[in-house]
This record gives structure tokens, C-alpha cells and sequence, in this order.
């Protein structure tokens, strides 16, 4: 027999109802006797399981309701309709024993106290969430190990750079072991080097805490070393759930050739095995890259190298940015 799921959710909606005001001083004159509202729907119906140890992508444009749903998980705010579960608690009942079993990471928003040393965030928690001594030390040592923060944690946070701020941040948030961790952007604005750094974290965590795990992120690069599923959403609605595969195999029609020369080739001859894209021949270096069916690709390749002085090939999936805007393109047309 199957285990329930740890998070499910059913037809799960959040409509607010926003204030229209006309522009100028007039405007604000006539809002004293007649108001315009217009319902606003964030959420609109989206229902998913999420098994135990699960790490799953949540993809959506600005605006989709990606942040207002991690919300309504999180407790933060109530639904309009539907029926959120998150280890078996409504998360709107805020019970102190759902609290200590989750955390909410978001990237634009912090936790530490900006004039104090982050491990004075930790000793805070400790106490709010009533962490044993023991439990404490032993996971603030593995979480400072785990991200290289030992020098850091004791400098104020407004002396940290952002990159050492959201470690922080997870360490504060991670501090109770959670169960459930939903990441709204943990990588955003960092830099190429601690974007990977983050990621290797939270995959070290999820395999060794089996901790479930909802990602949010623009960063592409995030959703693909991270998740195998991908839930995408649009104006509030669930577009696609399965795996990240699936959308690569459905969208990306096509292939990446990058290929160098010893010698100089001719565009015309390029052209006939698929959509070129560059072409160089300054007299020493000759590359050119190709597009062509996916399917084909490998045999392309194979007739390209009989054909041609080729030295090196090399055969890309197109960026996942392009394969997701095209998911969103197939679905508003």
C-alpha cells in the first residue's frame, strides 16, 4: 500500500479583490463616494500530490501565483476555496506542531537581525522552535560544515554579502530539521558560483534529511540539477505536472550542432543539413553551428563528420528558458 501524500492539494484557489483609482486629484475625490473593485484571481483551481523526499520544481512567469500558493502552504494565507494538506494539518490552523515541521525560504525576504551576528538568529530559533541542546549543536555544526560559513556566522549580517546572507538564511530556517521546505527563489541575485553552491546544499540536505522540498526559481539551472518533476503554472493555472524530461522530449524540437573545422567549409554546403545559426572562416578558426530536428540530430552528426574536416562536435539541448517559453506559448495560443 501507497503513502499518502505529503502535501495535497485540491482545487486550491486565492482571489483578492483590488481597489481600482483613477488617476489625479479628482480620482481620489470621487474614491470618497464610489469605489471600483476588480477580483483578481492568483490561484485559480490548481490541485497536485507531493510524495515524502520529493524535490519539486515550481515554475511560472511573475505573476503566475507561484509565491501565493507556497503561502497558502505555509499558513501565511487563507484560501478562497480548496483544501490544502501539508503532513496531514490544515496549514491555515497554524498549530504549533505543523509549525516546527516546515519552513518557508524566501529569497527577497530575510529573517536574520540586520544588526547582529546571524548566530544570534540561530539562538533565537533554537528557542522558538524549542530545539534540545543537544539536537542544536549538532545540526548548526553540520549546516555551517555543510555550507563553509564557520568565519561568517559571528560578522554582523549587514557586513555579509548577499551570497553569505542566504546561507545564513538556510542555516536559520533548516535549524528544526524540517520535513517540508518550500524555496521561493533561494538563489536569486547571487552570482554563477554560489548559485551552484546552494543547489549543492539543498540536494546534500534532501538526501540526507529525506526532506520534501518545493522550488521555486527563474534560474533554470536551479529546476534542472534539482528536480526530476516539474509543476508549471499560468494566471493561477496548473499547465503541466510530470517530468522535467517529458517537457524537453514534448517542446525541444531541436538540436544544438556546434562544430569546428580544420579546414574552411562553404555556408551553402551547411545549409543543406540544417538551420544554420553562426558561421566563421576568418582564415584560422572555422566553426559553425547548426539547428536541426532532434530526432535527427545524432544522424546529422554522423553525416556531417563523413562529409567534412571536422576536429570537434558537440550535441546541446536547447536552454530550458526557451523550452519552457515555449510550453507557455503552445498554451496561450
Amino acid at each position: 500500500m501507497s503513502k499518502p501524500p505529503i502535501i495535497s492539494i485540491t482545487n486550491l484557489k486565492k482571489h483578492f479583490k483590488v481597489y481600482k483609482k483613477k488617476p489625479g486629484l479628482w480620482g481620489s475625490i470621487q474614491s470618497l463616494w464610489h469605489r471600483e473593485y476588480e477580483v483578481v484571481k492568483a490561484v485559480d483551481g490548481i490541485s497536485f500530490d507531493i510524495a515524502e523526499g520529493e524535490i519539486v520544481g515550481f515554475i511560472g512567469m511573475n505573476g503566475a501565483g507561484k509565491t501565493t500558493t507556497l503561502k497558502m502552504l505555509s499558513g501565511l494565507l487563507y484560501p478562497t476555496e480548496g483544501q490544502p494538506s501539508v503532513l496531514g494539518y490544515n496549514p491555515w490552523e497554524r498549530k504549533a506542531s505543523f509549525q516546527k515541521q516546515f519552513a518557508l525560504v524566501m529569497g527577497q525576504k530575510n529573517q536574520l537581525w540586520w544588526d547582529l551576528p546571524a548566530v544570534e538568529t540561530f539562538y533565537l530559533n533554537k528557542a522558538i522552535y524549542e530545539i534540545p541542546d543537544e539536537q542544536f549543536e549538532k545540526t548548526l555544526k553540520k549546516l555551517v560544515k555543510l555550507l563553509d560559513v564557520e568565519d561568517i556566522i559571528r560578522i554582523q549580517v549587514r557586513k555579509l554579502s548577499l551570497g553569505q546572507r542566504m546561507k545564513c538564511e538556510l542555516i536559520a530556517a533548516l535549524l528544526h530539521n524540517p520535513k517540508v521546505l518550500f524555496l521561493d527563489e533561494p538563489t536569486i541575485g547571487l552570482d554563477v558560483v554560489m548559485q551552484k553552491t546552494l543547489r549543492d546544499f539543498i540536494k546534500a540536505y534532501n538526501k540526507e534529511f529525506g526532506a520534501t522540498i518545493i522550488l521555486t526559481s527563474h534560474y533554470m539551472d536551479d529546476v534542472k540539477e534539482l528536480c526530476e518533476r516539474a509543476i508549471i503554472i499560468d494566471h493561477g493555472k496548473k499547465i503541466f505536472d510530470g517530468k522535467l524530461q517529458d517537457i524537453i522530449d514534448k517542446y525541444a524540437r531541436n538540436k544544438k550542432l556546434s562544430l569546428v573545422f580544420s579546414e574552411p567549409v562553404t555556408k551553402k554546403d551547411l545549409q543543406a543539413f540544417g538551420d544554420l545559426k553562426e558561421f566563421s572562416d576568418d582564415g584560422s578558426h572555422y566553426t559553425a553551428t547548426l539547428l536541426v530536428a532532434r530526432k535527427k540530430a545524432t544522424a546529422v552528426a554522423a553525416q556531417v563528420l563523413s562529409k567534412f574536416p571536422v576536429v570537434d562536435v558537440t550535441i546541446e539541448e536547447p536552454p530550458i528558458e526557451a523550452i519552457i517559453r515555449e510550453v507557455f506559448s503552445k498554451e496561450g495560443s
